[in-house]
């Protein structure tokens, strides 16, 4: 398999898993009475410390290199709060006030966010590709919040700011890291992003003070979010970036949404409506017209 090919399909399954584990989230902030702080806590803390442990069984090399360079520190510390601890944090915030594919699709504009971004660091005007791309994701959010109804919302306003800003932190989560995983390795970034940031929430919400509902099925449902909706999608998906470009793989993640909308509908029964189904065409459909590309 060529480097391409595994980059290809790490990001496959990782935003396949990450959109599981929406669905899993859902169950425990509105089923089970989670708080969202507590799940991300204790989820990153976990996770961060799999992820350092994890490096250093694999590589055995001392995972406190990285804060010997003053540009590296700098950066490390700038994607655990702004990137790791951010995209985290207002996805479940929109899970619990909305629910899981709501979430995924809004986190789904980040591509559009990504080209402004570009647009303006590179002072180029976008061409006529992406902006029918930005036109769409406009028009796709509108009917899914909206549903063509100017007068009310289907989510509630607070879902939509939380999803808004998760979209947000993703394309700075995406494209901050980039030259970190080069120089070091994703296991190694992902740890330190992932610990830095449960230290950084944690006197906001100690992981001790726990309120919520434990039961066997919450006991399992919390183990998949942090094995495989954190450790393997997470490492899947920031270490594709290390064999392609951040671009592809904001479009390749399209896979998350999708899986986050079945399994919903196949384990949360949840409904949508036709202009559901059109304002997630219009959003995902961004993704294809840029990969044509």
């Amino acid at each position: 398999m060529t480097k391409r090919k595994q980059g290809l399909l790490m990001v496959c399954l990782g935003a396949s898993m990450w959109g599981g584990s929406g669905v899993a989230g859902q169950y425990l902030l509105q089923d089970c009475g989670f708080s969202t702080a507590w799940l991300v806590v204790s989820r990153m803390l976990l996770a961060g410390c799999l992820f350092l442990l994890i490096d250093y069984c694999c590589y055995r090399q001392n995972i406190l290199s990285i804060w010997k360079d003053k540009q590296d520190r700098h950066d490390v510390l700038l994607f655990a709060i702004f990137g790791m601890l951010a995209v985290q944090y207002t996805y479940f915030a929109c899970i619990q006030q909305g629910n899981a594919a709501a979430a995924t699709i809004l986190q789904y504009l980040m591509p559009v966010i990504i080209i402004g971004y570009t647009a303006l660091s590179t002072r180029k005007i976008p061409p006529r590709r992406e902006f029918l791309c930005v036109a769409m994701a406009v028009g796709g959010t509108f009917l899914l919040v909206t549903h063509g109804r100017l007068d009310t919302l289907s989510i509630p306003l607070a879902a939509l700011l939380w999803g808004l800003g998760s979209a947000f932190a993703a394309a700075f989560y995406t494209t901050q890291p980039k030259r970190l995983i080069r120089k070091w390795r994703a296991t190694l970034i992902t740890g330190w992003g992932m610990l830095l940031g449960g230290l950084a929430l944690m006197p906001l919400c100690p992981p001790w003070q726990f309120s919520g509902t434990w039961n066997s099925l919450a006991a399992i449902i919390y183990a998949y979010i942090i094995l495989f909706g954190t450790i393997i999608a997470f490492g899947c998906y920031l270490g594709s970036i290390k064999y392609i470009s951040p671009t592809e793989t904001s479009l390749l993640g399209s896979i998350e949404p999708l899986s986050a909308i079945i399994l919903s509908m196949v384990f949360l029964n949840a409904s949508f409506a036709p202009l559901d189904y059109l304002g997630t065409a219009l959003i995902l459909g961004t993704v294809f017209v840029l990969a044509k590309k």
